[in-house]
């Protein structure tokens, strides 16, 4: 009852189409109305044109039949068409509200749903609504009206042979709707193990390198092949069952034909029917058997729908646990010096984590300065630098961006002021220049050169058939490991930061393209105070203060001679790799 409430929400984004949503049933009713007129024509035509042998008789209501086809076919495509376009603009408005709403919540949130949840509320759910909603559209008024009306045609042709439709139409109805209600839950089930098999082919394409590597093929494979026999008796089991509706719905009609032809045939003997008549009722009984057979595949397609949107609704109704601030500044895009940070005690957990996973974090980060951050893993390197953009919230203390807690900020604000290179480089399909200008959508080409080239990245380009012009693949797929990392940072440093945040981005570099990079980094004529994560001791050992985490920890902080001399774990990292 819950979720059916909570789908009604979801009706918002269908009201700029109320006008389709009146006409299309509307059209579908009269169509309705013109094939309950048709077996009345046919049976004047048998009486009184077959059986007078008057040509014209049937020359002139033929001709009124194929008028009145050319009329239902024409109300029926105008009534498809407005229901299709209601189905495709409610799936659309849902789809960019969807679409909005996921990029309001936090990384806290997006990580509680997980990504393969989101994707498949985007894109299956939402196709199952679209359909839903067509076909409730289209069926849902139609096929109880035809039921209905063609039972009163019968009382009005013939009260006696009328009384079977009253005894048909309910077993009928209780072999396709009982048949329904024991495959809709069955039907989940296929969807469940369906799933299943989705999960296993996404996780083996994911890791297609890793299996083959391990030589687990076979393994797989079996693996594959346990779920997909799954998926298959289930669906063999459901299918059967399913395919009860057409044999016992058949024997039920045609049991019920041969009782209307025995009884419509006493009655013409003794002159109470003719033989159009009895005609007229057999078509009335199978056009309610048709649509008894619409209206449950209507039913079970329209309860997949709002099973659908109830899982759409529960994404709308998630709130984002990270408040905007008010906070803004006049200028906000290029800047000519860094912004202090300071972190002041700050501990940090993960949403459903048992413990903390950064704890009493405490530091300055002067303005223009280079801080290291370094530790083995899992020590909480990427945490910490998240709590600046503010990806996550702190628990315990706050982060001071400019002198200002940073959840004083509007997000928008806040985030103009820094550039971030994430560990796993992300570009996206376009041309090089349309890569680097995410960063800053006003650069010009001489902005997006300058970046290339204090990135390391200008040579790639210049090495390129097109130049800035080159198609970047999604994904990056036609870079190396090296080159997506390069023009990630320089998509950060287009925007000329004011922070300048490098999660471990130059793990693909080789050492002498690090060192440049390094030494470009600190030429910058703008001077932003930059975070370097790194695993390398060598990327960081020349930076201004160097934070050693260990288990989520501050073990140790200072420049490169003081960690060798006092810090433990500055210390064994450091020996290990020179």
């Amino acid at each position: 009852m819950e979720m059916r409430l909570n789908v009604k929400n979801l009706l918002i984004y269908i009201k700029e189409y109320t006008k389709e949503c009146i006409l299309g049933p509307s059209f579908k009713l009269l169509e309705a109305c013109f094939d309950l007129i048709v077996p009345l024509v046919m049976a004047a035509i048998i009486d009184n044109g077959i059986a007078m042998g008057d040509r014209g008789y049937i020359f002139k209501y033929g001709g009124v039949l194929v008028l009145l086809a050319l009329v239902g076919l024409i109300c029926s495509i105008t009534a498809q068409y407005f229901a299709a376009k209601a189905a495709t603009g409610f799936a659309a408005n849902l789809r960019v509200a969807l679409f909005k709403h996921i990029e309001s919540l936090s990384f806290t949130e997006m990580d509680e749903i997980g990504t393969s949840t989101m994707i498949t509320r985007m894109t299956s759910d939402i196709n199952q609504l679209q359909s839903g909603v067509n076909m409730a559209l289209r069926l849902f008024l139609r096929s109880p009206f035809i039921v209905f009306g063609a039972a009163i045609m019968a009382f009005t042709i013939d009260l006696k042979s009328a009384l079977i439709f009253v005894v048909v139409i309910p077993l009928l109805a209780v072999v396709i709707f009982g048949i329904m209600l024991i495959s809709m839950p069955l039907y989940k089930k296929v969807q469940s193990g369906l799933d299943n098999v989705l999960g296993i082919t996404r996780q083996n394409l994911t890791g297609v390198r890793v299996i083959r590597a391990f030589n687990k093929e076979q393994a797989e494979l079996e693996n594959f092949s346990n779920g997909n026999e799954k998926l298959t008796q289930m669906q063999l089991f459901v299918g059967k069952i399913s395919a009860l509706t057409n044999p016992v719905t058949y024997v039920m009609i045609n049991i019920a034909l041969i009782v209307l032809l025995w009884v419509g045939g006493i009655q013409i003997n003794t002159g109470k029917l003719t033989q159009g008549e009895v005609v007229a009722m057999v078509n009335y009984m199978s056009q309610i058997l048709v649509e008894l057979i619409k209206l449950a595949n209507t039913i079970v397609l329209s309860t997949k729908a709002v099973a659908c949107g109830g899982r759409v609704q529960s994404i709308l109704e998630i709130t984002s646990s990270m408040k905007d601030g008010d906070y803004t500044e006049t200028t906000t895009g290029s800047v000519n010096s860094g912004t202090e940070v300071r972190f002041q005690h700050v501990g940090m957990s993960y949403k459903g984590a048992g413990a903390n996973s950064v704890s009493d974090i405490d530091f300055t980060a002067k303005a223009g300065s280079v801080t290291g951050v370094i530790g083995g893993t899992g020590s909480g390197k990427s945490t910490l630098v998240n709590l600046i953009p503010r990806f996550y919230d702190v628990s315990e203390g706050c982060v001071m961006v400019g002198g200002k807690d940073v959840r004083s900020y509007e997000l928008d604000t806040l985030r103009q002021k820094i550039g971030i290179v994430l560990q796993k480089a992300v570009l996206f399909h376009g041309t090089i220049r349309e890569n680097i200008l995410w960063g800053n959508p006003d650069a010009s080409d001489e902005d997006v050169i300058e970046a290339l080239k204090a990135a390391q990245a200008w040579e790639i380009v210049t090495g390129k058939d097109n130049g800035l012009d080159y198609v970047i693949q999604q994904g990056g797929r036609n870079l190396s490991g090296g080159q997506k990392q390069r023009f990630t940072i320089a998509r950060a440093l287009v925007r000329k930061p004011s922070i300048l945040i490098l999660d471990d981005s130059a793990s693909a570099l080789d050492f002498a393209t690090d060192a440049k990079l390094r030494k470009s980094l600190q030429e910058l004529p703008y001077k932003p105070t930059i975070f370097i994560v790194s695993q390398r001791t060598s990327s960081i050992q020349h930076a201004d203060n160097i934070l050693v985490l260990d288990d989520g920890e501050l073990a140790g902080q200072g420049t490169h001679e003081e960690l060798v001399k006092n810090c433990e774990v500055y210390r064994e990292i450091y020996q290990s790799q020179i």
